[in-house]
């Protein structure tokens, strides 16, 4: 019976998954879509002092949960970095994060995630083959308000800064035990032939024209000088 179980938990998963999946321009647009309303949410986004120090940013629209005895989460999205120069920001690179956890709970979920990388050391790993968040690099809950309260200031020391919306409640999140790994296929489609995720984020490569709308949110919300973002 368990055997049966699990089959039947990884044949949801796998339903649910393989229909997750809208073409590269399409994802980005959702990234785009999805840090403007997050932002522009009074009094309820990410700290726009915080993504104005980040390095990197993560955004992963409609991240997808199946459960049924084991459970499941998978989603596919594009980190943003600062280019090399530190002004601007760079090409997008399509990454997935998979995670599990098990439990008895039968359903599924949509949830958009969105990370900061704070400092050299994250952006560095996001060029592995796979990045599992609290073990590789450590996550921290991002605060959730306008500005970042001085009592945020031990999760500074995080290299990343993770937040989740599900059913409109915005807030930070835990991810340890998740991973993090390049989406090659998803970058192929959309530079057209194979690219590594360090040749992506390292270059000064123009961006591909479906990233504006995420590179132009982007640059809304994070405006700060490359002085502010050395401090950390």
């Amino acid at each position: 019976m368990r055997g049966l179980a699990l089959a039947a938990s990884v044949l949801i998963a796998s339903g649910v998954w393989a229909a997750d999946a809208p073409k590269a321009d399409e994802r980005l647009r959702d990234a785009a879509a999805v840090l403007d309303e997050v932002m522009s949410a009074p009094d309820k986004g990410i700290p726009q002092d915080l993504l104005a120090k980040a390095e990197c940013v993560i955004v992963i629209p409609s991240m997808k949960k199946a459960a049924f005895v084991v459970g499941g989460e998978y989603g596919r999205g594009f980190a943003e970095c600062r280019n090399p120069g530190g002004t601007g920001w760079g090409s997008p690179a399509a990454m997935k994060l998979e995670g599990g956890s098990v439990g008895f709970q039968i359903g599924g979920s949509d949830t958009d995630l969105i990370l900061l990388v704070m400092n050299k050391r994250g952006m560095q790993k996001l060029n592995s083959d796979k990045i599992t968040l609290g073990a590789d690099a450590s996550v921290a809950a991002g605060p959730v308000g306008r500005t970042a309260a001085a009592n945020t200031d031990l999760k500074m020391s995080a290299e990343m800064l993770a937040w989740s919306r599900s059913k409109g409640v915005f807030a930070g999140i835990s991810l340890n035990g998740a991973s993090l790994r390049p989406d090659n296929s998803r970058n192929e489609e959309l530079y057209g032939h194979k690219m590594g995720t360090r040749e992506i984020l390292m270059s000064n490569s123009a961006p591909p024209a479906a990233a504006r709308p995420l590179i132009s949110e982007l640059d809304k919300y994070s405006r700060s000088s490359s002085a502010d973002r050395s401090a950390h």
